[in-house]
């Protein structure tokens, strides 16, 4: 058969034929399962929180509208409360007064929970560089994307969502 040659006998592995045993997987069939299937469902449905403070939540509202679509990300809708939300956008400038207001919402978010600062001014308060405003918003909340821009265009916000989805994913269920 022009150098083919075809095998009539099993392969010889030195055990059993039978079910193929959970490692020759990777790490373990089950918990590697459980946490791709967890984290891809925690990335395909965002929910946001509304935070916008000035300027960028126009274009945060401009991100949710049918033009660019944010719920195609699986971030349907802006949630009013807290306690429905796992994303927190902060779209704008932060004023020192308004900095435990911030904290106490972020704290009545359940866990996991994610934080993006929506341009300039949440993320080095842009050209407001005063003592009323809150130099950055990680001050105050851990901030997992930053956005850049004054103010942002819808189209990088949706590219932090995005990023932020990879993240979700790449992360472990449990923490070692």
């Amino acid at each position: 058969m022009g150098g083919l040659e075809l095998r009539t006998e099993p392969f010889r592995t030195g055990r059993a034929a039978g079910p193929t045993p959970l490692n020759a997987f990777g790490d373990n069939l089950v918990t590697t399962t459980i946490d791709k299937v967890l984290n891809w469902g925690r990335a395909s449905s965002i929910w946001p929180a509304l935070f916008g403070l000035a300027c960028c939540a126009i274009e945060m509202m401009g991100a949710g509208g049918p033009r660019h679509d944010m719920a195609r990300f699986g971030a349907e809708v802006f949630r009013a409360t807290p306690r429905q939300a796992d994303l927190m956008i902060v779209a704008g400038r932060v004023s020192i007064k308004m900095g435990p207001v911030l904290r106490t919402i972020y704290d009545q978010m359940p866990e996991p929970k994610w934080v993006i600062a929506m341009g300039a001014c949440a993320s080095c308060s842009g050209m407001f560089n005063n003592y009323a405003i809150v130099q950055s918003v990680d001050k105050i909340v851990p901030v997992d994307i930053y956005v850049p821009g004054c103010p942002p265009r819808p189209e990088a916000l949706l590219d932090a969502v995005i990023k932020l989805q990879r993240k979700i994913r790449g992360q472990p269920l449990v923490k070692r």
